[in-house]
């Protein structure tokens, strides 16, 4: 766990220049039986993703329809995360590093709104960990990757509305003790695979 938060902490750093729940307080579950719910827009249009840092909490919305909200893992102090409002403009479903260390390094689902910074797949931790990238379960950052398009805005600020009206359905989520994978998986294409079952349901 420690190499992969590591290489994950640098891949975010170095990304462009290397080229649900209970009313009460959410438990806390580790990978193994996390899954999320994400619902297909009516106009993709007018889909919004909107990401708090103080909660890490991650919402997709459609106007006053909520699409998806996940926990993420934000900028650790003294590498924050931008706050601002941005459009994806760059997406790679199979990303991996071309930068040195550890080129070829998996960041699946790649939505970049500011150049070197992203959303993709990595170990949420419940505490701000990253390098400035948004890291997100493989089951949340396949669902975003599908709701998203090039254009759709993004919107980071300390707190949003959302937090009040939809942060107790949000499953928070701790990989920080989960196991490396073997490093032969990561590299390997097999790796780049969907989480099971529709990414969006109606």
């Amino acid at each position: 766990m420690r190499l992969l938060s590591r290489l994950l902490l640098s891949s975010c750093a170095l990304a462009v220049a290397g080229l649900l729940t209970s009313c009460g307080t959410p438990s806390t579950v580790s990978s193994g039986n996390y899954h999320v719910t994400a619902y297909r827009p009516h106009d993709p249009s007018k889909v919004e993703v909107k990401l708090s840092l103080s909660t890490q909490n991650l919402y997709v919305v459609e106007g006053d329809r909520l699409l998806m909200a996940v926990q993420g893992n934000v900028g650790k102090p003294g590498a924050a995360t931008p706050t601002g409002n941005f459009t994806i403009y760059n997406k790679e479903k199979n990303r991996r590093r071309a930068s040195q260390p550890d080129a070829g390094y998996p960041m699946a689902y790649w939505c970049e709104f500011k150049p070197a910074y992203g959303f993709h797949e990595g170990f949420v931790h419940p505490v701000p960990h990253t390098h400035g990238c948004v890291r997100l379960h493989r089951e949340a950052a396949a669902r975003l990757f599908a709701l998203t398009k090039i254009g759709t805005p993004v919107h980071i600020a300390t707190s949003f509305p959302e937090d009040a009206k939809y942060g107790h359905l949000v499953r928070k989520l701790d990989q920080s003790r989960d196991p490396d994978p073997p490093r032969a998986q990561m590299m390997s294409a097999s790796w780049f695979k969907d989480p099971p079952g529709p990414l969006l349901v109606d």
